[in-house]
């Protein structure tokens, strides 16, 4: 199914190329535009007189077959991707159900920490250095020990 995807998506991009150089080189009804910049008159050369009928009916077929492609491959893409989700749905329900994981014990609480006034190995950049509440001797004063 893919390969035919790709297969039609390359068809369309060529399609919307070619449409669009067909869109390009027409004439338009007034004789100017686009169709003299790129040679309009070239057309009338290598078309022959009703080029612009040729032209015109090339370009129909072509918007038509772009239609076309484009809702084929969105249609394609669309049953594609159902069989995918039905697939996966399968396979939800094809595994068996695991019980939940016990939970994890509680963490101990994290020990105080207080701010220490810096000292001479961290003067230069006068950062506050933490350290546990129970071996500061500030936090000792109060303590019974």
């Amino acid at each position: 199914m893919a390969l035919l995807i790709g297969f039609l998506t390359f068809v369309l991009v060529m399609n919307c190329l070619f449409l669009m150089l067909l869109v390009l080189i027409q004439l338009p009804k007034k004789e100017a535009g686009a169709g003299i910049a790129f040679g309009g008159g070239a057309t009338d050369a290598l078309f022959g007189a009703g080029s612009g009928n040729a032209l015109t009916n090339l370009t129909k077929y072509s918007a038509s077959v772009f239609l076309g492609l484009a809702l084929l491959l969105g249609f394609l893409n669309l049953h594609a991707a159902r069989r995918s989700a039905r697939t996966v749905e399968e396979l939800l329900t094809a595994s068996p159900a695991k019980s939940a994981p016990a939970a994890p014990a509680p963490l101990a609480p994290a020990p105080k920490q207080i701010l220490q006034p810096t000292t001479a190995s961290n003067t230069l950049l006068n950062i506050p250095v933490l350290t546990n509440a129970a071996s500061h001797p500030a936090a000792q004063v109060g303590t019974n020990k």
